[in-house]
């Protein structure tokens, strides 16, 4: 479920073509806690290195050890973190925390029985992806030994950050669900309270605002009276069906958020959910495999405002509303007019660091530049990972959140591909890539009360699917201007754009179809948005779906499953357990879906069921197998 638009978690913009300067962050390899203090860390400072380099026989990462002074905090790029000062009993679970671990792989990691044994960690995340971050946070938070390894050198994925020419740039999302202050899906506000941190935001007032065929502009307003007042001005004749369709919505998002969020896969968490609230669990029931496209028809002719909400749904799910899950639709439909959009200061990377610093507090470890490339099986069950430079790590259990056409197709290659995977692999296939650019400008070059977040789609509704068809542009800095030298502000493009395009091209043509492109997405907005725009661009950098692939290790660059033909709503969805007993999957190709706030519920549920399952949560072996027996078939029906 794709709770934050799908377009914003576009990856990042350099490949292998492009030079860059990488923000490299260095801890020192071991951080002590104690009783009376939870840390004595090290300020780290800084640096940039050359990291996406031309020669493709150049390494990589540089390390510069140079440290700072003595603080109660560090700074990660423009944020300045600080340690969470959250009590917490250290008794839980185990006696005391002697040693946690922020490093690079080439740093010792000691803890317990000593390096890589059997049984030292009771888990071990792949990647550090929000996601995963929310997995091992809870993990940790709940008295588990968590271990994440990050093949990258800064947590994120692709919500990341970089920093070039005194620009702070979000790799990808700069939409931010999730950090509302009330209900119970404001679930990044949520996941970094659990580990005693708060991010200041900044309210957005327009989610996004349209600008459609045949002249077309929708302003989607944080108040959703106001949307739906403006909605209705451009339809006024469909009146009763907008009111009608976003109420049902409505009635989705309230049933969501009267829950307490945790795996679906747990049968003492569901069935006690069902006794507690019946009639929210049955309408959550009864909108499970349909469609926003069907509902909306039920209630709306015009073929226009149908094209309004297919462009609605492609900037969730890159897919039409006929494709896209009603439960999807009514989340984000919903939530950014209940929590609303709110951007965190400093830029979305600051969300990831902050998990980590967390995950670390609470005794846990994150290792970066630690590039996971088999998992190890032991009859048939996952005990172990081994990395890409021969180092081995194990673990109760093992939670992957690569794309599950990396799970099972790089990391379990030599493995058969299970029934499960086979079966899923048949409903859903990678949603497409992105060509993506950051550029930045003069100031003067925006109109005045720009907003924030744009869609484009200029010419005809047929082309909203088409690569380059539509374009996604964010401006951060118009909520943020620290992320900008002063007079100047950031622009995100994002475009979809499919592998094929991009393979099999000499250098050359390659650089050249890029700078083509991009600058033929650049005339567009000039002439539709900001006139000067070229000429106003100070720094510019394009991204394609190699570049996405590479840096993001997200096969052919994809950001989650689409279905192939039209789904029944989730059901085919797979949840976080595996068919490889001890294996679990974690992100954007798990239920609930692609974006932010879908991936942090992602999270949440693995926690759950793997805490349950390492014996830190309560479960019934008997309750679970029927369960698990039950979804299955389920998704067998889609």
């Amino acid at each position: 479920m794709a709770t934050s638009l799908h377009f914003f978690h576009s990856p990042t913009p350099q490949d292998s073509i492009l030079p860059t300067s990488h923000l490299q962050t260095h801890l020192k390899p071991s951080t002590h806690f104690t009783n009376s203090h939870f840390f004595n860390a090290r300020r780290a400072k800084t640096h940039f290195s050359p990291l996406f380099s031309t020669n493709p026989s150049r390494p990589s990462f540089f390390h510069n050890p140079e440290m700072g002074s003595i603080s109660s905090g560090y700074d990660l790029g423009s944020v300045k973190l600080r340690f969470c000062d959250v009590g917490r009993n250290w008794n839980r679970k185990r006696s005391s925390v002697s040693r946690a671990v922020v490093s690079d792989v080439g740093s010792e990691v000691k803890r317990g029985g000593g390096e890589g044994q059997k049984g030292e960690y009771d888990v071990v995340v792949i990647g550090s992806g929000i996601g995963g971050l929310v997995a091992a946070t809870q993990l940790a938070v709940k008295g588990a030994r968590v271990l994440v390894l990050e093949k990258y050198v800064i947590p994120g994925g692709s919500s990341g950050f970089y920093e070039r020419d005194g620009f702070t740039f979000d790799v990808g999302s700069s939409v931010m669900f999730g950090f509302g202050d009330k209900g119970n899906l404001n679930l990044i506000t949520q996941a970094l309270r659990e580990v005693g941190c708060k991010m200041e935001v900044i309210p957005d007032p327009t989610t996004v605002h349209f600008h459609l065929p045949n002249n077309l502009t929708v302003r989607v307003h944080r108040e959703y009276i106001d949307f739906a007042a403006e909605l209705v001005s451009k339809f006024p004749h469909e009146e009763e069906g907008i009111l009608k369709f976003y109420g049902e919505c409505w009635k989705i998002f309230n049933a969501l958020n009267s829950l307490e969020l945790k795996s679906i896969e747990e049968p003492l968490y569901l069935f006690g959910q069902f006794f507690q609230k019946p009639l929210e669990c049955l309408t959550l029931a009864y909108y499970l495999p349909q469609n926003a496209g069907d509902i909306a028809r039920k209630y709306i002719k015009d073929p226009e405002l149908l094209s309004f909400i297919d462009a609605e749904c492609f900037i969730v799910s890159t897919v039409r509303s006929l494709q896209t899950p009603m439960i999807n639709a009514g989340l984000v439909f919903c939530d950014r007019h209940y929590g609303g959009i709110n951007y965190p200061v400093g830029g979305v990377g600051g969300i990831a660091k902050s998990l980590a610093q967390g995950l670390v507090n609470w005794g846990s470890e994150i290792i970066y530049k630690a590039n996971v490339t088999k998992i190890i099986l032991e009859n048939g069950k996952a005990i172990g990972v081994k990395l890409s430079d021969g180092r081995e790590f194990y673990a109760k259990t093992i939670v992957s959140n690569a794309t599950r056409w990396d799970t099972f197709g790089k990391l379990l290659k030599d493995e058969k591909l299970p029934r499960e995977e086979e079966d899923f692999q048949k409903l859903y296939v990678k949603a497409p890539s992105f060509l993506s650019m950051h550029l930045g400008v003069k100031a003067d070059v925006l109109p005045p009360e720009t907003d924030c977040h744009h869609f484009v789609l200029e010419t005809a509704w047929e082309n909203l699917e088409e690569s380059y068809g539509s374009i996604f542009l964010s401006i951060p800095t118009i909520l943020d201007s620290s992320l900008a030298p002063e007079g100047h502000h950031i622009l995100h493009i994002f475009t979809t754009s499919s592998m094929e395009d991009w393979q099999g091209l000499p250098r050359q043509d390659y650089e050249a179809k890029k700078q083509l492109l991009a600058d033929q997405i650049i005339s567009r907005l000039e002439k539709k948005l900001f006139p000067g725009l070229k000429e106003s661009i100070v720094f510019k950098e394009v991204g394609t779906p190699k570049t996405h692939r590479r840096y993001l290790a997200r096969d052919d660059g994809t950001y989650g499953p689409i279905p192939q033909r039209k789904p029944k709503g989730l059901l085919g969805m797979p949840f976080n357990t595996t068919a490889i007993d001890r294996l679990y999957c974690v992100g954007d190709s798990c239920f609930p879906g692609q974006g932010v706030i879908a991936v942090a519920f992602s999270g949440v549920m693995c926690a759950h069921r793997v805490a349950a399952d390492i014996g830190i949560e309560r479960k019934s072996p008997v309750l679970d197998a029927a369960l698990l027996r039950a979804l299955g078939w389920l998704r067998t029906l889609a």
